[in-house]
């Protein structure tokens, strides 16, 4: 009985952990520099759809808030040179005002 409750968690947490992965295929970032750290970094926690949903409200200040609390609380392994390199790409893409941004 408990191996057949052992087997059933562990093919409902195989199942759900390939449901959690994003299909990113449809998801394009704006092309620059910073654009495949961004990618490598944040793909790895969330969709990058996040990006596009939040730059209409996103400021630098607002980028580095966000980028900060994924370090410091969610555990995302950014380096302070990939922080700073990833909060230059959003500001200049994906700020309020940025060419890019919605």
């Amino acid at each position: 009985m408990l191996r057949n409750v052992c087997a059933a968690l562990a093919v409902t947490a195989l199942a759900l952990g390939a449901a959690a992965q994003a299909d990113e295929s449809s998801v394009t970032l704006a092309q620059g520099e910073g654009v495949e750290r961004v990618q490598a970094s944040c793909a790895i926690c969330h969709s990058l759809d996040y990006i596009v949903m939040n730059s209409p409200f996103q400021d630098r200040t607002g980028w580095e808030k966000t980028v900060t609390k994924m370090v410091k609380v969610m555990g995302a392994p950014l380096t302070p040179e990939d922080t700073v390199a990833i909060v230059d790409y959003l500001e200049r893409h994906y700020g309020k005002g940025a060419p890019g941004a919605p």
